[in-house]
């Protein structure tokens, strides 16, 4: 019966609907979530280099700074030497010379340790740098992302809306046309089944 299949077939359109918003509602969650994890991922990334970054300046700072008391102490005593010198005191001056080159010792061996030391801070302040600016952008891009998929969506349900009136339409216009084609065939049957009387009463009849 085209009534029963209709109601069959809303049923069915009701049924696929409500499994397409289920699928779409995780498809919807399952998008903003990784579009959030993959932001939460590059900001853990972003702590960890800040913190690496901070123990690596602290270290160049500590061996600068033991780096800085040697060439200030060499100085010290290339000053005292000279000192010495002018006095005539020349034991002083080579004892003065002698502790001057054990504080150039010193510098030339902490003077690679102290260079890869800012090298390895400069590198991760620029790293810290960049994962910053790709943060930012990643922001601006998630949003962006949203928003397409939140108009996709909002198209596709329209295009959905639409396609239900078109079909609500094509079947309510076959009910109709169900119920009104035996009317006439049942009108046309009583008029052949009248009377001869009726019939030629009719065609006679003048006002």
């Amino acid at each position: 019966m085209p009534f029963l299949s209709d109601i069959f077939n809303r049923a069915g359109r009701v049924a696929r609907g409500q499994a397409n918003e289920g699928m779409s509602a995780v498809e919807d969650a399952t998008f903003d979530a990784t579009v959030r994890q993959t932001v939460a991922d590059m900001r853990n990334e972003l702590n960890k280099a800040v913190q690496a970054s901070a123990v690596a300046m602290s270290n160049y700072n500590r061996l600068d700074a033991e780096y800085q008391k040697y060439v200030r102490q060499s100085q010290e005593w290339k000053d005292r030497a000279g000192l010495a010198l002018d006095a005539n005191k020349e034991d002083l001056a080579r004892q003065a010379l002698a502790k001057k080159g054990e504080c150039d010792k010193q510098v030339a061996s902490m003077q690679v340790s102290v260079d890869q030391a800012q090298k390895a801070s400069d590198t991760l302040k620029q790293q810290v740098g960049e994962l910053k600016r790709k943060i930012d952008e990643a922001e601006r891009t998630a949003t962006t992302l949203v928003a397409r998929k939140n108009a996709a969506q909002a198209q596709r349900k329209v295009a959905e809306a639409l396609a239900g009136v078109g079909n609500a339409d094509n079947a309510f216009a076959a009910r109709r046309l169900s119920i009104s084609s035996p009317r006439r065939e049942k009108t046309t049957i009583s008029k052949s089944n009248s009377p001869p009387w009726v019939t030629a009463r009719t065609t006679n009849w003048r006002p």
